[in-house]
């Protein structure tokens, strides 16, 4: 073995020892330019015609190759280390893993992925899939010409139906349990209900930058069990439940043009026919009805266990639920009978009714129904999963372009946000 030999083994020697250390980038280069002046054992390979790689003018060449390819190398590998082993945060802060575990049970989401991306909702009725995890109260949602509007984390949020991303928002934390109510192109809700006064605001319906606002006198003060406290009628005003009156309000002035006068107790909630006559308001356990612009009452009757809120009105009558506490259930008034619709549904959440094209929803944390709006029939009905035990709900539906969005909570899995769902033929039809 010759000198060069000799420290060509020893350099190996050093670059592969037990346990082997990292190859740098410099003995690579350094091992190829002294490979480039030809010693090494054993017959050289015959030379082919035209210039050589094994020339020595080429070795400081093919140093310079191996750094680059090396350098390339290494890149690469991390690059791939990164993308099977690394997380990307989502939209929300949330790290998901390009690898899935199993889920946890048969509630979760079934799939992750990143923000935007529709997550199917492992048990869910009607291919329900999460399209968001914006934290969203239950029973805020309602559906605009071309955009969802809900409550949460202390905002109004305007809502893009086809990704589930948050377009707009501005400061709200509302006091009193209640819808946004959409009007024209604005968005109005109860900004504050408290004592002597409720207070409106309205916001663009595309901006969500204010542009109204009323303050309605409550007479008496307002009740403290309300819900359900703001509609919007067929003329285009809005009537408030405010103590022992029905304020109705004009939109554009923010001034109140009429009052109707109460017996008997305080307000509790409101609604208005579609067609304009009848005037429907919750007084205690009783539901009342006027001609709308007469302080005659013209039918009473009581609701089942509790008081009458969040009501609705419909072509054939008004829908409500029974309180005073949460899970009451819901009940239909066909002007003559009171129905029950759906039993308590009990653990502590409600189902309120929500009426979006041409059908009643109904969710809740058992069964997620759509009924006849003007005769209180059920259309479709379908059982809620578990997640082990542990309550799932679905809330708060709303429909726009051919599909139904719903409010999902799963308490197990910590997980809520905005579910969508493809429509039961049964329930518009």
């Amino acid at each position: 073995m010759n000198t060069e030999e000799r420290q060509l083994a020893e350099m190996l020697h050093r670059i592969t020892p037990e346990p082997p250390r990292r190859v740098t980038v410099e003995d690579i280069a350094y091992r190829v330019a002294r490979e480039g002046h030809g010693s090494g054992r054993g017959r050289e390979p015959r030379p082919r015609r035209g210039f050589s790689f094994r020339s020595k003018g080429w070795a400081p060449a093919l140093a310079a190759l191996g750094v680059v390819v090396v350098a390339g190398a290494s890149a690469t590998i991390a690059s791939v280390t990164t993308s099977h082993h690394g997380q990307t945060p989502t939209a929300n802060a949330t790290p998901t893993s390009s690898v899935s575990s199993p889920p946890a049970s048969t509630a979760s989401p079934s799939s992750t992925g990143s923000a935007g991306t529709p997550l199917r909702i492992a048990g869910g009725m009607w291919g329900a899939e999460l399209i968001s995890r914006q934290s969203l109260l239950p029973d805020s949602l309602v559906s605009g010409d071309d955009s969802l509007y809900a409550v949460g984390g202390g905002y109004l949020h305007r809502i893009d139906p086809a990704t589930g991303r948050v377009l707009r928002s501005v400061p709200f934390s509302p006091s009193v349990q209640d819808r946004p109510v959409i009007e024209g192109n604005r968005v109005w809700v109860v900004w504050s209900y408290r004592g002597d006064i409720a207070e409106l605001r309205g916001y663009d319906a595309q901006t969500l930058a204010q542009v109204a606002s009323a303050q309605v006198p409550a007479i008496g003060g307002v009740a403290g069990s309300a819900q359900g406290v703001l509609a919007a009628g067929p003329d285009g005003r809005l009537y408030v439940a405010a103590g022992d009156i029905v304020a109705t309000v004009d939109p554009g002035s923010g001034q109140v043009t009429h009052r109707t006068f109460l017996t008997g107790g305080q307000a509790s909630s409101v609604a208005v026919s579609p067609e304009g006559g009848k005037l429907y308001v919750g007084i205690g356990s009783r539901l009342v009805t006027y001609d709308l612009g007469s302080p005659v009452i013209s039918a009473s009757t009581h609701v089942p266990v509790g008081q009458a809120r969040n009501l609705i009105a419909t072509a054939g009558g008004v829908w409500g639920t029974a309180g005073p506490g949460p899970g009451g259930e819901v009940w239909f008034y066909d002007g003559a009978n009171v129905i029950s619709v759906t039993a308590t549904a009990g653990s502590g959440v409600d189902s309120i009714p929500s009426l979006s094209d041409g059908a009643m929803w109904l969710g809740g944390p058992h069964e997620f129904d759509c009924a006849n709006p003007d005769t209180g029939q059920l259309r479709a009905s379908s059982p809620i999963p578990a997640d082990h035990g542990a309550l799932e709900s679905f809330g708060g539906v709303a429909v726009l372009g051919g599909r139904a969005y719903s409010v999902y909570q799963d308490q197990a899995a910590h997980l809520s946000g905005l579910a969508r769902l493809t429509l039961d033929p049964y329930c518009t039809g």
